[in-house]
């Protein structure tokens, strides 16, 4: 086991237990930071981590714009003093409403969301123009992925026409998501980021030279921040947000991306059911359960493993070494996929040069807190 991943004293920490190692952390952000450059081009995801922590530490960098997915992570970001949101998801039902709240009870931000048709646009447009407020609406642009938003083209460009003309909406840009890119080659991912990105900036051009704003390019995820980073657009805002933890799913995708996983698992055995299995106390409430059965975590200490079953509470590895663990006995986990993995957890345990110092509340873990 790395030597940056030991606790010198577990036996307050109640498994399965998510442990966050600050200054693992710490280090992600400054490499993040380095990779943009400067600070006001980053605006990060926070559906990662979820937490104010992670925000303070962010803003003692000089990060100052960030990303959301849920109105939860809004009101989150907004108690911890962020100005510039961008709440990165199409506003329908009951969402629109919440957004005129949202800026009720927080007037001194500037919001920002996403659309991809007529029939929200107009929603949101009145539910503004009611509660006697303006919001930003960045197009949703599909690059490939096809999850939402449209190609860019005529209809893109007459729905953004929409929004710079409907009273109590501002146009804000482009939100230029490319999730679908998972070459493990940064040349190979290079080369398909930038053929789209060079047809978004052509339709960007066309628009302001039509005398429409555009004022934002919110551009990729953590598979393509390095490449958006190494452009000189001025309008280009970065949007990492996995490599403040990341996970065993990114390090293994993109071996690039140097980050190390700042967030563990840390399990025990409840059981030796045979002379080649142990059984530990991580189901999948307590870990992401998207990646397949069976590589939803690995096991540094245990690379011979075969996750053979895993329930709600229980997950039961088969080993040539289960004679070597009672119960009782501690193991550490990598998540594949630490996104929901962290939504699962109230609170994190995080672990500073080897010591326990500290418990982290999940703030935003649910789909509201107030709003």
């Amino acid at each position: 086991m790395d030597a940056r991943y030991r606790i010198a004293d577990t036996s307050e920490i109640v498994t399965p237990a998510l442990i966050l190692y600050r200054d693992l952390v710490e280090e992600n952000l400054d490499r993040m930071l380095a990779i943009a450059g400067n600070p006001s081009r980053l605006r990060p995801h926070c559906k990662t981590h979820k937490t104010r922590e992670i925000i303070h530490l962010e803003f003692a960098r000089g990060i100052t714009k960030h990303k959301c997915a849920t109105f939860a992570e809004a009101e989150m970001l907004a108690d911890c003093g962020v100005r510039d949101i961008v709440l990165a998801y199409n506003m329908v039902g009951a969402n629109i409403a919440r957004a005129a709240k949202f800026l009720t009870r927080f007037p001194e931000v500037s919001l920002n969301v996403t659309a991809d048709h007529p029939k929200p646009v107009a929603e949101l447009g009145a539910a503004m123009v009611a509660a006697g407020k303006r919001i930003g609406v960045l197009l949703d642009v599909d690059t490939g992925q096809h999850r939402t938003g449209l190609v860019v083209g005529e209809k893109a460009a007459e729905l953004y026409r929409l929004i710079s003309k409907t009273a109590g909406l501002i146009p804000a840009g482009f939100h230029v998501y490319d999730g679908h890119q998972h070459q493990a080659s940064r040349d190979e991912r290079r080369m398909a980021v930038n053929a789209e990105f060079n047809r978004v900036a052509a339709f960007r051009d066309e628009l302001v030279a039509a005398g429409l704003s555009v004022p934002r390019l919110l551009c990729g995820g953590t598979a393509s921040f390095p490449i958006y980073a190494e452009k000189s657009d001025p309008t280009i805002e970065l949007s990492p947000g996995t490599c403040v933890f990341n996970d065993a799913g990114y390090s293994e995708k993109f071996p690039d991306l140097v980050f190390p996983p700042a967030t563990l698992m840390l399990t025990r055995v409840v059981s030796r059911p045979t002379d080649d299995r142990i059984t530990l106390d991580l189901g999948y409430k307590a870990v992401a359960s998207d990646p397949p059965v069976g590589s939803r975590v690995t096991f540094p200490d245990l690379p011979d493993a075969t996750q053979v079953l895993q329930n709600e509470e229980h997950l039961v590895l088969q080993t040539a070494n289960a004679n070597d663990y009672l119960p009782g006995d501690e193991l550490f986990a990598v998540p594949r996929h630490i996104c929901p993995t962290c939504a699962l957890h109230r609170e994190i345990f995080v672990v500073s040069k080897g010591e326990l110092v500290d418990r982290w509340v999940v703030a935003s873990r649910d789909r509201w807190i107030t709003i």
